[in-house]
């Protein structure tokens, strides 16, 4: 039976869930506040992640030599066109967002909070740098402004994440996603289909190992080479070490991963899109909505829905 979200869609969505939760629509608005990343800096390692440019993750309205204001004001023109009286969530998005001292963090976000369109923020990070300080902090502002977590895991196998350079352990990412939730903030993760050496039933047992954490919502990424990356100057020399997904293949895939997934949590997004000068593979030639378009036909097709085979 499928389970009821309030909607039509076959997934729990996150559009259905901002309206929930807000009662109108929320636009996120990226912010570039200069921080760095621990597998950056030294105190982890150099580098970072084989799979990172995080240009990628950054639209153009943002960057970190304009203030935070200033970038919210460019990012609300971007979306003013199409959408007069929105509010908006100050989305901190480049490098690991609570990596820092937690008086310095705390000013950073609250000059995204006193923008008078801003209804809260959300804070993109890893999951070794989420300090009990800060949680107890943000604890508190939740009282009066929306605050969510995005914790990129991008795999729950040690093995993977060692090889990414990563710098953690999937231990981290389960006692952050708990303290976070402990704490009464929603916690999002990132996950990315495709790493080396992970094949489908691996992959989809990540689905059953994220849905047993008490996340409020998941971000999909399909892994993509992109020029800056570790990972782009192996695929130069050595193509064959990755296994690219076709988009009909990551389809099929993204739909037996909802398939097993917990009802509850919110599927923020099936995949991301590297801006076309720095994507080197693979080209689909889709959008975001055309994707999710695809996917939601053929789970029509298959009468099947998200959290259909999902087991406790």
């Amino acid at each position: 039976m499928q389970y009821d979200w309030g909607t039509s869609k076959r997934y729990n969505d996150y559009s259905s869930y901002i309206k929930r939760t807000f009662g109108e629509r929320v636009q996120k608005v990226s912010v570039n506040a200069g921080f760095t990343c621990p597998n950056r800096d030294g105190s982890k390692g150099t580098g970072g992640c084989a799979f990172c440019n995080n240009s990628t993750f950054n639209p153009s309205y943002c960057g970190p030599e304009l203030s935070i204001v200033e970038q919210i004001d460019k990012g609300i023109s971007f979306f003013r066109p199409k959408y007069q009286t929105q509010q908006y969530l100050a989305y901190f998005q480049a490098y690991s967002n609570t990596y820092g001292e937690t008086a310095y963090l705390l000013e950073q976000y609250k000059q995204a909070l006193n923008h008078p369109k801003v209804t809260g923020i959300v804070l993109g990070t890893r999951p070794d740098c989420v300090s009990d300080d800060l949680l107890a902090a943000l604890k508190e502002w939740r009282k009066d402004y929306y605050i969510a977590i995005e914790l990129g895991a991008e795999s729950t196998s040690d093995e993977t994440l060692l090889q990414i350079n990563r710098g953690h352990g999937y231990a981290e990412t389960v006692d952050a996603a708990k303290r976070i939730a402990g704490a009464g903030i929603p916690v999002g993760m990132h996950l990315i289909l495709g790493l080396p050496g992970e094949n489908r039933e691996q992959l989809l047992q990540h689905a059953r190992e994220v849905s047993q954490l008490p996340i409020s919502f998941l971000k999909l990424h399909q892994l993509q080479i992109v020029k800056g990356s570790s990972f782009a100057k192996i695929y130069e020399t050595t193509p064959d070490f990755f296994r690219l997904y076709t988009a009909e293949e990551f389809i099929d895939l993204v739909v037996d991963f909802l398939e097993i997934m917990h009802p509850r949590i919110v599927m923020e997004r099936f995949i991301s899109q590297a801006p076309h000068d720095l994507l080197i593979a693979p080209r689909w030639g889709l959008k975001n909505f055309e994707f999710v378009a695809k996917v939601e036909k053929r789970l029509a097709e298959k009468d099947s829905w998200q959290g259909k085979y999902f087991q406790l």
